[in-house]
């Protein structure tokens, strides 16, 4: 579980996003990223039964900083407000599909895939898709996969009006072929994280969000 200290240093932080301050409660900083850290080493640990690939991870491999990258934002607010992990057997920058914990009071999720993946894995992944089809269906429709993440998440920008260069109309994956993403996620509420039963959740869910990993992977890696 998570410590509720952990959400109400975030939820704190959110509201005095400065750098005086940071410096000022570091040591609850500190702590929290502690907490945090400590729970995806856990979670590891229990998904690496399901998923050997990933079990020589630690927790420093697959946390990303808490320092924004403000150069081309308009918002110079110098902290994230959550924390965030993503768990790839090739570590953060992996460009390849895998599995993300973001912890933010009032808007935690669970889930990963591929988010916006560069031109040539993107081209990799949909070719994938016409050419399996009814595999990838399958990973969709199956209940466990509908019942945690409803399908596909559909991100505002993320998906193009017609179908890529190279397929037809009426492919009959055209619907899939526009995604620029293919993740799949499911809201945390901050009740399930401070919860005994957190990472019998997380576990449950990426072993659910599993075969669509594999899927884009092997697209990828071919």
């Amino acid at each position: 579980m998570i410590q509720k200290s952990t959400l109400k240093f975030l939820a704190t932080l959110k509201n005095n996003n400065n750098k005086p301050w940071f410096d000022a409660n570091r040591k609850a900083y500190e702590a929290a990223r502690a907490d945090y850290a400590g729970f995806i080493e856990a979670l590891i640990a229990a998904f690496g039964k399901s998923e050997p690939s990933i079990t020589h991870l630690t927790a420093k491999d697959c946390l990303f900083r808490i320092n924004r990258d403000v150069r081309f934002s308009k918002d110079k607010s110098p902290y994230k407000s959550n924390f965030g992990a993503y768990i790839n057997p090739e570590g953060k920058k992996s460009l390849k599909a895998g599995y993300y914990l973001h912890l933010e009071p009032g808007g935690s999720f669970i889930g990963g895939g591929l988010w916006q993946p560069m031109p040539a894995e993107l081209a990799k992944i949909r070719q994938e898709i016409d050419y399996n089809l009814p595999e990838f269906e399958k990973v969709l429709h199956s209940k466990k996969f509908r019942d945690i993440y409803g399908g596909l998440t559909v991100e505002e920008g993320q998906v193009l009006s017609r179908v890529p260069k190279g397929y037809e109309p009426d492919n009959p994956a055209a619907a899939y072929l526009k995604y620029k993403s293919f993740t799949a996620l499911a809201n945390l509420p901050d009740t399930e994280l401070t919860s005994a039963s957190l990472l019998t959740t997380a576990v449950k869910a990426f072993q659910t969000l599993q075969p669509l990993v594999r899927f884009l992977n092997s697209g990828i890696s071919e």
